[in-house]
């Protein structure tokens, strides 16, 4: 009885469940009123597709459109990696809006400032140590298991982005971000209250050992017992935080997207082998998915059996094979997402890691480096697509390089000096509801357009040209 109660405060963990409940309500709604509007409005309106908007590229000039957007993509990369969401919501609104970018540009862009900003956040995380353990601060397992459906996702919500109606995908993104935003935040203020309990008491003991301290007599000299602890070097932090095995398992993973997406885009759009190379994506990724699932899934029934209540990664949460079918799920669903509007699936997987029990600063490291697997993979296919100009793609990875860099460098410090992870939560839950609000922003404006100008709002075809 007692070993039970030990493992259930150990690993205790909310499922993901609501997650996979919110986005099922919330899309069956949306696509019932779409289709209901399609029905409506398909009668003598389908020459007007509005949804494959004209591409806009504007000059990389230097004006006020292009300062405002370097000073927001700035402070969207530094504080979205550092959340771990990437900051997709709040890109593609500003190079619609600001720079004057069409929609699927602005998304194909918004993926390369996610790359930029993954890529300087896991360098810095990489030399950075586990606030608590002797391990990493990137949870390769949860990287391995959350990779490969993130990334069929992707190239499942790349397709979608042709078929789905703009403000469809506006609305759907809307409600996710706000559920996803208001329950990270009460995460938050929960850590918040828990730390201000654990702060307290360490002052308290801080002093009572300084009270009896100053009641010893120090009259003689003395040679300390224990020598003091050395600090870890930068190399050897590095060398830590480095997993060789599941970095190249990874990166097998990421090629074989890689190659499947090459061959596909050499062939004519709906043809049998475009099909094909499609197809063998699934088994690419659930493979994969399969073999980490079930070595997490033996790994805590053993300990289990064994009597050890420790959780088998950073996750707090006992890998059932219900469990490890909701997070396939919320894994898809967010690539899925990403890949329609260039969002990126952190701010599902963040969110995520944090519900089954992932303390903020893993949580944040394990989810950019996911991103950074994912979005390059996106910014690849986007490139095939020709989605994209070069010139500003280069500029705005350039700033959001920099910008995830001094974003991580500047909240770990914070952090470390108040003494409180939940400043991480609190930038994820801020981030994603910015992003709701721009995206709302954007939606609304576009489907007033539309209702004006009684464009067609439903779906369009896949294999339409």
């Amino acid at each position: 009885m007692d070993s039970s109660i030990s493992y259930l405060s150990v690993c205790r963990g909310c499922s993901p469940k609501s997650f996979i409940v919110h986005f099922l309500s919330a899309a069956s709604i949306v696509i019932s009123v779409t289709f209901f509007l399609s029905s409506e409005s398909s009668h003598g309106l389908r020459s007007n597709l509005s949804s494959r908007s004209p591409r806009v590229w504007p000059k990389l000039e230097v004006n006020w459109r292009s300062a405002l957007a370097t000073i927001i993509g700035f402070l969207g990369s530094a504080f979205g990696t550092v959340g771990g969401v990437g900051g997709g919501g709040i890109f593609v609104p500003m190079l619609n809006l600001i720079v004057g970018f069409d929609t699927k540009s602005a998304a194909a862009l918004s993926k390369c400032m996610i790359m930029g900003a993954s890529a300087s956040s896991v360098w810095y995380n990489l030399r950075v140590s586990h606030p608590s353990k002797e391990v990493p601060i990137i949870d390769y397992d949860l990287a391995l298991l959350f990779q490969p459906m993130l990334m069929l996702g992707i190239t499942i919500g790349v397709a979608l982005s042709v078929v789905f109606p703009y403000w469809l995908i506006s609305v759907l993104i809307i409600i996710l971000f706000l559920g996803t935003s208001s329950r990270s935040f009460f995460k938050g203020i929960q850590m918040w209250k828990e730390e201000t309990i654990i702060k307290m008491e360490t002052e308290k003991k801080e002093m009572e050992a300084k009270a009896r301290s100053e009641r010893i007599i120090v009259d003689s000299l003395y040679e300390p017992l224990l020598p003091p602890a050395q600090e870890k070097s930068g190399i050897d932090i590095l060398l830590l935080n480095l997993r060789w095995k599941r970095i190249l398992a990874l990166m097998l993973v990421w090629f074989s997207f890689l190659l499947l997406q090459i061959l596909k885009n050499g062939t004519e759009v709906c043809s049998t082998f475009y099909w094909l190379f499609n197809i063998l994506q699934f088994p690419v990724a659930l493979s994969v998915y399969a073999w980490e699932a079930t070595r997490l899934w033996r790994e805590s029934r053993s300990r289990r059996q064994r009597g050890v209540w420790e959780c088998v990664c950073e996750a707090s949460i006992e890998w059932s094979a219900l469990q490890l079918l909701l997070c396939a799920l919320c894994g898809l669903l967010g690539g899925t997402v990403g890949g329609l509007l260039g969002s990126g699936g952190g701010f599902i997987l963040g969110p995520l890691l944090l519900e089954i029990g992932v303390i903020p600063q893993v949580a944040s490291a394990t989810a950019t480096f996911v991103m950074l697997f994912s979005s390059s993979l996106s910014v690849v296919e986007f490139y095939f697509l020709k989605r994209f100009p070069m010139p500003y793609a280069v500029y705005l990875i350039a700033v959001s390089v920099m910008a995830g860099f001094w974003g991580q460098f500047f909240v770990r410090k914070l952090v470390k000096v108040l003494k409180r992870a939940s400043i991480i939560v609190f930038i994820l839950s801020a981030v994603i509801f910015a992003s709701a609000l721009t995206m709302g922003v954007v939606g609304a404006e576009k489907s007033i357009f539309m209702i004006k100008h009684h464009e067609y709002m439903g779906f369009l075809r896949l294999c339409q040209s």
